[in-house]
Protein backbone atom coordinates (compact mmCIF):
# COMPACT_ATOMS: atom_id res chain seq x y z
CA UNK A 1 0.00 0.00 0.00
CA UNK A 2 1.37 3.43 -1.06
CA UNK A 3 1.63 6.19 2.34
CA UNK A 4 0.11 9.72 0.76
CA UNK A 5 1.61 12.81 1.90
CA UNK A 6 -0.31 15.12 4.05
CA UNK A 7 -0.08 18.68 3.31
CA UNK A 8 0.20 20.92 6.55
CA UNK A 9 -3.50 22.95 6.93
CA UNK A 10 -2.68 26.33 6.21
CA UNK A 11 -3.77 28.88 8.53
CA UNK A 12 -5.75 31.78 6.88
CA UNK A 13 -4.43 35.01 6.02
CA UNK A 14 -5.76 37.76 7.47
CA UNK A 15 -8.51 39.40 5.63
CA UNK A 16 -6.75 42.30 3.60
CA UNK A 17 -7.93 43.98 0.73
CA UNK A 18 -5.75 45.79 -2.03
CA UNK A 19 -7.96 49.16 -1.15
CA UNK A 20 -7.80 48.55 2.67
CA UNK A 21 -3.50 48.05 2.18
CA UNK A 22 -2.49 50.45 -0.26
CA UNK A 23 -4.66 53.49 1.36
CA UNK A 24 -6.82 53.62 -1.88
CA UNK A 25 -9.64 55.47 0.10
CA UNK A 26 -9.84 58.47 1.82
CA UNK A 27 -11.33 58.56 5.45
CA UNK A 28 -14.20 60.45 4.18
CA UNK A 29 -14.70 57.71 1.15
CA UNK A 30 -14.68 55.05 4.25
CA UNK A 31 -16.87 57.39 6.33
CA UNK A 32 -19.07 57.30 3.25
CA UNK A 33 -19.15 53.53 2.71
CA UNK A 34 -19.68 52.85 6.52
CA UNK A 35 -22.79 55.53 6.51
CA UNK A 36 -24.24 53.67 3.45
CA UNK A 37 -24.09 50.61 5.32
CA UNK A 38 -25.82 51.54 7.93
CA UNK A 39 -28.95 53.02 5.66
CA UNK A 40 -29.16 49.64 4.35
CA UNK A 41 -29.65 48.26 7.66
CA UNK A 42 -32.06 50.75 8.72
CA UNK A 43 -33.94 50.54 5.48
CA UNK A 44 -34.33 47.12 5.62
CA UNK A 45 -35.73 47.32 9.48
CA UNK A 46 -37.91 50.32 8.77
CA UNK A 47 -39.28 49.34 5.26
CA UNK A 48 -41.97 52.19 3.55
CA UNK A 49 -41.79 54.74 6.55
CA UNK A 50 -41.12 57.83 4.99
CA UNK A 51 -41.25 60.07 8.52
CA UNK A 52 -37.72 57.69 9.47
CA UNK A 53 -36.10 58.36 5.97
CA UNK A 54 -37.23 62.44 6.07
CA UNK A 55 -35.76 62.58 10.01
CA UNK A 56 -32.52 60.65 8.71
CA UNK A 57 -32.44 63.94 6.34
CA UNK A 58 -32.98 66.21 7.91
CA UNK A 59 -30.49 65.20 10.61
CA UNK A 60 -28.07 65.04 7.92
CA UNK A 61 -28.68 68.40 6.92
CA UNK A 62 -28.75 70.21 10.15
CA UNK A 63 -24.82 68.65 10.90
CA UNK A 64 -23.56 70.72 8.22
CA UNK A 65 -21.96 73.77 8.36
CA UNK A 66 -21.73 77.36 7.00
CA UNK A 67 -22.58 77.47 3.38
CA UNK A 68 -23.37 74.05 3.07
CA UNK A 69 -26.12 73.90 5.45
CA UNK A 70 -27.56 76.99 3.78
CA UNK A 71 -27.74 75.68 0.75
CA UNK A 72 -28.74 71.73 2.18
CA UNK A 73 -31.57 73.46 3.81
CA UNK A 74 -33.10 74.94 1.16
CA UNK A 75 -32.33 72.73 -1.64
CA UNK A 76 -34.26 69.98 0.38
CA UNK A 77 -37.15 72.97 0.73
CA UNK A 78 -37.06 73.52 -3.35
CA UNK A 79 -36.63 69.60 -4.17
CA UNK A 80 -39.86 68.36 -1.68
CA UNK A 81 -42.10 71.46 -2.95
CA UNK A 82 -41.54 70.40 -6.78
CA UNK A 83 -41.75 67.02 -6.42
CA UNK A 84 -43.63 66.32 -2.95
CA UNK A 85 -44.13 62.50 -4.33
CA UNK A 86 -40.27 61.97 -3.56
CA UNK A 87 -39.05 60.75 -0.65
CA UNK A 88 -36.12 62.56 1.75
CA UNK A 89 -33.79 59.83 2.86
CA UNK A 90 -29.88 59.78 2.73
CA UNK A 91 -27.53 57.86 0.80
CA UNK A 92 -23.56 57.48 1.80
CA UNK A 93 -24.72 60.09 4.58
CA UNK A 94 -25.92 62.95 1.97
CA UNK A 95 -29.35 64.50 1.86
CA UNK A 96 -30.98 62.25 -0.95
CA UNK A 97 -34.83 62.25 -2.22
CA UNK A 98 -36.17 58.87 -3.84
CA UNK A 99 -38.71 57.33 -5.97
CA UNK A 100 -39.96 54.10 -5.39
CA UNK A 101 -37.17 53.27 -3.14
CA UNK A 102 -34.59 54.19 -6.03
CA UNK A 103 -32.66 57.58 -5.46
CA UNK A 104 -33.16 60.03 -8.19
CA UNK A 105 -31.27 62.89 -6.70
CA UNK A 106 -28.41 63.67 -3.71
CA UNK A 107 -26.81 66.80 -2.15
CA UNK A 108 -23.47 66.60 -1.79
CA UNK A 109 -21.71 68.90 0.51
CA UNK A 110 -18.28 70.43 -0.62
CA UNK A 111 -16.94 70.47 2.94
CA UNK A 112 -17.57 66.21 2.81
CA UNK A 113 -14.87 65.80 -0.26
CA UNK A 114 -12.87 69.12 0.87
CA UNK A 115 -13.89 70.28 -2.90
CA UNK A 116 -14.70 73.51 -3.50
CA UNK A 117 -18.29 73.74 -4.08
CA UNK A 118 -21.49 72.23 -3.02
CA UNK A 119 -23.10 69.36 -6.04
CA UNK A 120 -26.40 68.64 -6.79
CA UNK A 121 -26.60 65.21 -8.29
CA UNK A 122 -28.78 63.14 -10.43
CA UNK A 123 -28.72 59.19 -10.55
CA UNK A 124 -29.67 57.04 -13.36
CA UNK A 125 -33.20 56.87 -12.41
CA UNK A 126 -33.79 60.45 -12.93
CA UNK A 127 -35.34 61.20 -16.74
CA UNK A 128 -33.09 63.78 -17.73
CA UNK A 129 -31.89 62.43 -20.89
CA UNK A 130 -31.55 64.56 -23.55
CA UNK A 131 -29.49 63.46 -26.92
CA UNK A 132 -26.33 61.40 -26.73
CA UNK A 133 -24.95 63.45 -23.56
CA UNK A 134 -26.09 65.30 -20.67
CA UNK A 135 -25.37 66.60 -17.37
CA UNK A 136 -25.66 64.53 -14.49
CA UNK A 137 -24.41 66.89 -11.21
CA UNK A 138 -24.39 70.31 -10.89
CA UNK A 139 -22.28 72.63 -8.88
CA UNK A 140 -24.15 74.70 -6.14
CA UNK A 141 -22.30 77.52 -4.83
CA UNK A 142 -25.10 79.91 -3.87
CA UNK A 143 -29.10 79.73 -4.48
CA UNK A 144 -30.46 82.30 -6.60
CA UNK A 145 -34.39 82.81 -7.41
CA UNK A 146 -33.18 82.37 -10.97
CA UNK A 147 -30.70 79.02 -9.90
CA UNK A 148 -33.67 77.64 -7.60
CA UNK A 149 -36.46 77.90 -10.42
CA UNK A 150 -33.81 75.80 -12.87
CA UNK A 151 -33.37 73.48 -9.60
CA UNK A 152 -37.09 73.04 -9.45
CA UNK A 153 -37.78 72.45 -13.74
CA UNK A 154 -34.74 70.04 -12.96
CA UNK A 155 -36.44 67.47 -10.42
CA UNK A 156 -39.61 67.73 -11.88
CA UNK A 157 -38.58 66.65 -15.15
CA UNK A 158 -36.27 64.23 -13.57
CA UNK A 159 -39.57 62.38 -12.18
CA UNK A 160 -41.46 62.34 -14.66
Amino acid sequence: MAETKKTPARKPAAKRTAASTTGLFTAEEKAAMKARAAEVKKEARAKNDRSAGEKDCLAAIAKLKGTDKTVGTKLHKIITGAAPDLWPKTWYGMPAYAKDGKIVCFFQAADKFKARYATLGFSDEASLDKGDMWPTSYAVSKLTADVDKQIAALVKKAVR
